[in-house]
């Protein structure tokens, strides 16, 4: 059985005190609870300073290009059902260049895990205004404060279709584990949204800000698989809060499009042969 020291490749290298160190660790943590095994993992991220998580994380895995982690996440997953494939960014890789690929994820419900680790900042590059900044938020790009509204992750998820959505800070490692372990489990697009502080560049969104706003849906009764309820929820906390938000039962993009046993496995005989590969192959050589 795999332990916490298999899921580990290198030593990290994030600044002291990020918020993406939490959520390695957290994602390391539910792999071993679940059981998994290194090789039956995929790890997909995108640009950023969240994107080196793929680095450090011992599975396979794969750096994609800014913004492309999910389209990348998606075509291994349907390659491979046997995976368990998690795709992970930050809030500007997802919802900014990345934000027409997250909206068809969401309502292709493909069973993947996304990971998005929010600073409210774009850190790699030193401090810039991200899509989910608040309006008058001041950065290097914005010394006037952010003119336009935020994207508002949890919200744009449901409505798109996501099947799973939860959000989690990076200051609750119990907290986290546990929704990830959900979201890993769940059958379907998986949305876990992380407060993450950036200790260098943000000074605002802090982890003692967060800690002294934040709402715990986890503590609170009512119909996760009502979605009007649970975005009336999220709005009335004006998007700062944890726990898992919504989820709904229903069929994954791979067992509509391929078809599945009652037990999730499909259908279809995928194998191709040296012939049919050789073949397929030389169609893009010509």
């Amino acid at each position: 059985m795999a332990t916490l020291a298999d899921f580990r490749y290198e030593k990290a290298t994030w600044c002291p005190g990020c918020g993406d160190f939490t959520v390695l660790a957290s994602l390391q943590q539910a792999c071993v609870k679940m059981g998994l095994e290194p090789e039956g993992v995929c790890c997909v991220s995108g640009i950023g300073c969240s994107g080196k998580i793929s680095q450090h994380f011992g599975s396979y895995g794969f750096h994609s290009l800014h913004g492309r982690s999910l389209p990348t996440a998606q075509g291994i997953k349907m390659g491979n059902q046997e995976l368990t494939v998690i795709a992970a960014g930050g809030d500007g890789d997802g919802y900014g260049i990345g934000m027409g690929h997250f909206i068809h994820a969401c309502r292709r419900n493909v069973d993947i895990t996304y990971v998005v680790m929010d600073n409210h900042i774009y850190g790699l590059t030193t401090g810039q205004s991200s899509p989910t900044s608040k309006k008058g938020f001041k950065t290097k790009t914005t010394p006037a404060g952010v003119a336009e509204e935020p994207v508002k992750p949890l919200e744009l998820a449901m409505t798109a279709g996501a099947s799973f959505v939860a959000q989690a800070f990076s200051g609750d490692l119990k907290q986290m584990t546990n929704i990830l372990t959900a979201a890993i489990q769940h059958k379907g697009f998986s949305l876990v949204n992380i407060f993450s502080p950036c200790v260098t560049f943000n000074r605002v969104n802090t982890y003692e800000w967060f800690k002294e706003h934040i709402v715990n849906f986890d503590e609170m009764e009512y119909d996760r698989s009502d979605k009007y309820e649970a975005m009336r929820r999220v709005h009335e906390a004006e998007g700062v809060c944890t726990g898992i938000i919504y989820q709904e039962d229903r069929p994954a993009f791979h067992e509509v499009v391929l078809g599945a046993t009652p037990h999730g496995t499909v259908k279809e005989n995928l194998e191709l042969s040296h012939e049919q590969m050789s073949a397929l192959l030389d169609q893009f050589r010509r």
